[in-house]
């Protein structure tokens, strides 16, 4: 597509949305009618319109919120049946069942729903039994309670609306559901010192011209054993800082190896930076390494075999980027713009226009 195209004529397109402020209350609308569906469709693709709905939100677009919606409402399934309801008795037993996705969701919105106990807790509790299968559902668990949690902390405490706390808990539901830890993956010897010559340092997995996410993540051997020495949570944020960054930028010359899957190098991590400031010190260091293998494996997993030189077609604000990114509608653009506007630099920019220039629009 185009980057330079007018977006005005486009029917997701918000030009005058206020970036401050939701008054009329959409995204919570929005997340009750989304609510309604499942977290997944065709057993194993990802329902992204509660992520997508959040950035727009954030951004001011909540004028084109509902207009997004009716287009990519035909990707909605209904929410799944029940099986059996998870307690605090049986739950290890259903954690990474993607058939118990419903009983999950029922028992984080019994969690974050009583009243009796804050969202925090709920949140501090569960982030590290998740924390080690964050690479499940293709890490979209993960992003989706980031966008959860970023819009809860915006609210003022005591403030969360009824919907935004169910969006933690389909979050935190669908992440159990999926959890699923990597085993075997060995720290290779070299210690880049910034996140990009690490990202860097990633070797390709063979064959990488085909297979499935699941399969594709099996067959990771090992990683560079970055950020493996930070004890420090102060240092651990500064690095997932660092690592966001780096990702993202790193989609403007190499997004073309999987114009898709690659914006979770950067969109999975910033998920966990976005979680942090809700979540105890103590966690900070587990999640920046939990984050870095993330970011490493996808790197690995859709590496291209060259990268390639991409000059921006023009300079452009921030919320111009974020405008041709909703005028193209793909809810992984929309996301990849999101955290591109988070990281705030040019080249952070240019990478999200990479993104809407080599993605299929949505329809």
């Amino acid at each position: 597509m185009d980057a330079t195209a007018d977006t005005a004529a486009d029917p997701t397109s918000d030009p005058a949305g206020d970036p401050t402020a939701d008054p009329a209350g959409t995204l919570d609308e929005a997340l009750q009618r989304l609510h309604t569906s499942g977290p997944e469709r065709l057993g194993r693709l990802t329902n992204h319109a509660p992520m997508a709905v959040e950035a727009l939100a954030a951004h001011g677009r909540s004028g084109a919120v509902h207009r997004w919606l009716d287009l990519y409402a035909p990707k909605l399934e209904e929410f799944p049946s029940p099986v059996e309801p998870v307690t605090g008795d049986n739950w290890r037993e259903a954690l990474g069942d993607p058939r118990r996705a419903a009983d999950w969701i029922a028992y984080f919105g019994r969690q974050t729903g009583t009243g009796e106990r804050p969202w925090r807790d709920v949140l501090a509790e569960w982030w590290p039994r998740l924390l080690p299968g964050m690479y499940g559902g293709s890490m979209h668990p993960v992003i989706r309670v980031g966008h959860a949690v970023r819009t809860l902390l915006a609210s003022e405490p005591g403030d969360e609306t009824e919907p935004r706390i169910a969006e933690l808990a389909h979050g935190l539901g669908y992440w159990a559901a999926r959890h699923h830890p990597v085993t075997g993956i060995a720290p290779l010897p070299q210690k880049p010192g910034t996140a990009a010559a690490a990202l860097d340092a990633v070797e390709p997995i063979t064959e990488r011209d085909s297979g499935s996410f699941p399969a594709r993540l099996g067959r990771v051997a090992g990683l560079p054993e970055w950020a493996s020495g930070v004890t420090d949570p102060d240092e651990a944020h500064r690095a997932l800082t660092d690592l966001v960054r780096a990702a993202t930028h790193r989609y403007a010359t190499h997004g073309h190896g999987e114009e898709t899957m690659l914006v979770h190098a950067s969109t999975a991590p910033n998920a966990v930076l976005r979680a942090l400031p809700a979540l105890p010190r103590t966690l900070w260091v587990p999640s920046l390494h939990a984050a870095w293998t993330a970011s490493a494996a996808v790197t690995s997993m859709y590496a291209p075999d060259a990268p390639v030189a991409y000059t921006a077609p023009g300079t452009f604000a921030p919320e111009e980027v974020f405008e041709r990114a909703l005028a193209h509608g793909d809810e992984h653009v929309i996301k990849f713009a999101d955290t591109a506007l988070d990281v705030g630099d040019e080249q952070a920019l240019t990478a999200a226009l990479r993104a809407i220039e080599i993605s299929e629009p949505l329809t």
